[in-house]
């Protein structure tokens, strides 16, 4: 008989504190380093502390990933309980979070199983979901790792950018191209590869945020039969609830999915990809 199984992911799954608890996550907070201060994401600094901040003092944080001995010693108390872990990290092309989760798992002697969710944000949130539901329904933890590592490249993530101002403070954009973008009204979109999770830039929308939202959503959705209609996250970093709104009606309009989700973009979104930003994240077939 296998041993229950405890289901953890990093904090840049995104997933809202409902989803949390109705699916039993245990989140380990990324740390959040701005003016010199370390923070957790999401528990001591918010997306729209990160805003604030640069607004007041064009200041922006930098992200750093879980250290092996934090997770070990994340861990540690819940195989003492007898629990199996299924553990779900940001992509590694993006940070080494699961690397040093590998080398944490190591410890436990097959009692851990990291997933690389090769993505970010809910693009992962959506994994962890997947990896509840088996849990619910009695799997081990090797048979969890092994059908939700094979969706990963399932998922179907990316944001539409408002401004390029916090990728250009960043060091991700050059003034150019922010210059330019500002110039033409253009909006551009970021897509995640979901083979590591590395991001690249997409179509380039132009005009107010709210045609270029309404763009992007019909592109992404319209007409497409290839999509699971069971969930779809809309997540955006700090912006005004009408863009969101917006954005709900043409996600039903275009497909009738049985769940929206609106969950926040977390602290390691916001600090490169700036207010004003949102995506529609959702598993294909």
């Amino acid at each position: 008989m296998s041993n229950p199984v405890i289901l953890c992911a990093d904090s840049t799954c995104d997933l809202s504190p409902e989803l949390l608890e109705a699916n039993g996550v245990r989140l380990y907070p990324f740390h959040v380093i701005l003016e010199e201060a370390t923070y957790q994401d999401g528990i001591d600094l918010t997306p729209d502390d990160i805003v604030r901040t640069y607004e007041e003092k064009k200041v922006l944080p930098h992200t750093a990933a879980i250290n092996v001995q934090e997770y070990v010693d994340f861990f540690r108390p819940f195989i003492e309980q007898g629990y199996d872990i299924v553990h779900i990290s940001l992509g590694s092309g993006i940070s080494s979070s699961h690397q040093n989760c590998r080398l944490a798992a190591e410890e436990f002697e097959g009692r851990v199983f990291p997933i690389d969710s090769c993505n970010l944000s809910t693009g992962s949130g959506l994994l962890v979901l997947e990896a509840a539901e088996r849990i619910k329904n009695g799997m081990s933890a090797a048979q969890v790792a092994d059908e939700v590592r094979a969706l990963t490249n399932k998922v179907s993530a990316s944001f539409v950018i408002d401004t390029l101002e916090f990728l250009h403070k960043g060091g991700r954009c050059s003034a150019l191209a922010m210059f330019g973008a500002n110039l033409l009204r253009l909006k551009p979109s970021i897509r995640v590869d979901n083979t590591n999770g590395t991001m690249s830039v997409g179509k380039k929308y132009r005009g107010s945020l709210a045609k270029c939202l309404e763009e992007y959503v019909r592109e992404e959705l319209e007409g497409r039969d290839d999509i699971r209609l069971d969930k779809v996250f809309v997540t955006h970093s700090p912006m005004d609830a009408s863009y969101v709104e917006q954005v709900k009606e043409l996600v039903r309009k275009y497909q009738p999915f049985e769940t929206v989700y609106e969950t926040s973009a977390g602290c390691t979104v916001t600090a490169h990809c700036g207010p004003n930003t949102l995506g529609v994240l959702f598993l294909t077939k």
